[in-house]
C-alpha cells in the first residue's frame, strides 16, 4: 500500500533552519505532484507548498514564499521542504500529500495520499 513518511522535524529557535523529507513508497512516485501541508493547533490544515511532476513547476503559500523551497528526487522517491528563517507561527505538524495526475491543487481534500506528520515547534 502506499506510504508516505516524514522526518526531520523537531524544535528551533526563531530564525533557524530545519529540512523536511518525505519518503514514498507503493506508487509511481515520479506520475503524483507532491505537496506540503501544516496543521497548527485549533486550526485547520493549511496550504504550504506543492511540486509537479518534475519539479519544474512549484507553489507556495504567501507566508512561506522567499522562505521555503521544496524540492523531490524521483530517482530516490522524496521529497524535501527546506525551511530558512522560521518564525514561531511556522509551529505546526507537517504534513506530506500525494495527489496523481498533473493538477497542482492547493485544497487537501484533492490530494489521496498522507504522511502521519512531523512536529515543527520554533521557540522565540
Amino acid at each position: 500500500q502506499v506510504q508516505l513518511v516524514e522526518s526531520g522535524g523537531g524544535t528551533v529557535q526563531a530564525g533557524g533552519s530545519l529540512r523536511l523529507s518525505c519518503a514514498a513508497s507503493g506508487l509511481t512516485f515520479s506520475r503524483h505532484t507532491m505537496g506540503w501541508f501544516r496543521q497548527a493547533p485549533g486550526k485547520e490544515r493549511e496550504f504550504v507548498t506543492a511540486i509537479s511532476w518534475s519539479g519544474g513547476t512549484t507553489y507556495y503559500a504567501d507566508s512561506v514564499k522567499g522562505r521555503f523551497t521544496i524540492s523531490r528526487d524521483n530517482a530516490k522517491n522524496s521529497v524535501h521542504l527546506q525551511m530558512n528563517s522560521l518564525k514561531p507561527e511556522d509551529t505546526a505538524v507537517y504534513y506530506c500529500a500525494a495527489r496523481s495526475g498533473t493538477a497542482i491543487p492547493i485544497i487537501t481534500t484533492f490530494y489521496d495520499y498522507w504522511g502521519q506528520g512531523t512536529q515543527v515547534t520554533v521557540s522565540s
